[in-house]
């Protein structure tokens, strides 16, 4: 399976993208999000990648990071939810917005995503919301690329759950892990979590860790 691919843009369309790697050109299908945040024709990106295989169609499927792909793939498993469908909701809500609605059980958010009724979106709510701790947790460093030499595009597949090399983990990430040590269940954390982070979403570490505990807190 191809897992990402670095190369330069030729082509950009309302869905997709076409990348050169070594003259061979990959066409990859990707939410709005992702491709507002790949640069223009002509540079060089990188972009990881799932593919899906059917009897009659082959097609890649671009993120520009793990967490992206994790919940790409998460959000397939859910019955009546398709990779287009996917990627209505990632490009609609982002990689924390659909953690948080998840988290949150907030299937009205995920119901804002173009062709997402209400039924589908409290199917992945319901679904998802045990797995939600587990990508939350991942790091969301960046797959985009710096301009190469000629030449130098490659196809790799790095391990499925691996932070890219010098990325950060996100502040939720952290505030998750640090709650998880703390002794509290991977379904109270993300929500609280969740929560603080709607209610500051630059919210550093420290501060969402200090949010969510006040949210755990046995109410007197």
């Amino acid at each position: 399976m191809i897992g990402r691919i670095a190369g330069r843009i030729d082509y950009r369309a309302e869905d997709h993208v076409l990348i050169d790697v070594q003259g061979v050109g990959y066409l990859v299908f990707c939410s709005d999000r992702t491709l507002q945040a790949l640069p223009g024709v002509g540079e060089h990106a990188a972009v990881y990648t799932d593919l899906l295989v059917r009897d009659d169609l082959l097609q890649l499927f671009g993120f520009t990071t793990l967490v992206e792909k994790e919940w790409h793939r998460l959000l397939m498993s859910v019955q009546g939810v398709g990779a287009k469908a996917s990627l209505a909701i990632l490009g609609a809500l982002g990689v924390d917005g659909v953690s948080r609605a998840i988290a949150l059980g907030d299937w009205n958010a995920v119901k804002a995503a173009k062709g997402i009724g209400p039924k589908t979106a409290q199917r992945v709510v319901n679904e998802l919301k045990d797995k939600a701790p587990q990508v939350m947790a991942m790091g969301t460093g960046p797959a985009t690329a710096p301009p190469q030499p000629a030449g130098a595009d490659e196809v790799i597949e790095p391990p499925e759950a691996v932070t890219p090399a010098g990325a950060r983990p996100s502040a939720q990430a952290e505030a998750l892990s640090a709650l998880a040590n703390l002794g509290y269940g991977p379904g109270d954390a993300a929500s609280a979590v969740a929560q603080a982070a709607g209610e500051d979403p630059q919210a550093e570490t420290t501060t969402l860790i200090r949010a969510a505990l006040k949210l755990l807190a046995p109410k007197q």
